[in-house]
């Protein structure tokens, strides 16, 4: 039995008239009348008694138009309710972030808080290993990382890799640079307990060649800071453009696509607190994906666009 065949009753006898309550709940009368008919036929009751037009509701149907009335005020109160819980929804969120993912956590976490504001939010930092023990252990509720074929995955957006290089460099004026002229170039890179790491060396690999960097580091602000000196270059994920741009007197610069593109993803655990949930859905009407891309468009070379 659906709701909205209920509902059509509980019009068609405010209405006593066919067509003024299926008008009522902007359907066709055909529709109306088929949906009184299946029913009477789920609850093996005669329901309205017909003759060339609306005559009345049986005794039969009288109990069941009591019950509609019923269990329509408790479906409102039903919907109701969840929208007073969502409005007054409080605790901590508990999340987990790898580092190249922490610059695009605001654009999460800002509607968020909007939407939710007794909420509070712990954001940490930590590898992409430790998010899976965390979350086995209960000690997050949503991490933010890279995603597989996890069944308890959101996927948010494709981690795209740009060239941050000095403008003065020959490769900073190109339309799209070449792994092996990348790894060729004095760089700056996170250091290979860093899975963003080991991924942008499998990348290298499948292009023949190996990244040899003069300066590894373990946060995305110490790569931005020497990048920043315009006497290094680095491999970037274009999310990190939110937080920290383009420094001055350096270029963005398109790399040719790899064969294997990771994604970041919104990833719970095996219990998923309201929390949590509450986090997903409010991802789901979001566009990380296209916002990132128009913020890469904003950086890239104006000749490319």
């Amino acid at each position: 039995m659906l709701l909205r065949q209920l509902e059509y009753l509980v019009a068609l006898a405010r209405e006593r008239h066919f067509a003024r309550a299926a008008e009522a709940c902007h359907v066709s009368q055909p529709s109306l009348s088929a949906a009184i008919s299946k029913l009477e036929r789920e609850l093996g009751v005669p329901i309205v008694s017909r003759g060339r037009r609306f005559e009345s509701l049986t005794p039969e149907g009288e109990r069941v138009l009591l019950w509609a009335h019923r269990m329509l005020a408790d479906r409102d109160a039903l919907q109701q309710d969840l929208s007073r819980m969502r409005e007054s929804l409080s605790g901590i969120l508990r999340i987990g972030a790898i580092p190249t993912a922490l610059p695009a956590a605001p654009m999460l976490t800002t509607p968020f808080c909007e939407r939710y504001p007794h909420v509070r939010i712990t954001l940490e930092s930590l590898s992409s290993r430790e998010i899976v023990r965390r979350l086995d252990e209960f000690e997050l509720d949503i991490a933010m990382t890279y995603v597989d074929s996890s069944v308890r995955a959101m996927p948010l957006y494709e981690e795209r890799y740009v060239l941050l290089t000095p403008a003065d460099e020959e490769i900073a004026s190109r339309p799209v640079a070449r792994w092996a002229d990348v790894a060729a170039l004095p760089l700056c890179l996170l250091t290979s307990k860093m899975r963003n790491r080991r991924i942008l060396d499998g990348i290298f690999a499948d292009a023949g060649v190996q990244p040899v960097p003069v300066i590894e580091a373990d946060t995305v602000a110490t790569l931005y800071a020497h990048v920043a000196t315009r006497k290094w270059s680095s491999v970037i994920a274009h999310a990190w453009l939110q937080m920290f741009g383009t420094p001055e007197g350096m270029r963005v610069v398109r790399i040719e696509d790899p064969q294997r593109v990771p994604q970041i993803g919104l990833v719970v655990g095996e219990q998923v607190s309201m929390l949590a949930r509450a986090m997903l859905g409010l991802t789901r009407g979001l566009d990380l994906r296209g916002e990132l891309d128009r913020l890469l468009h904003k950086h890239l070379d104006r000749r490319e666009l």
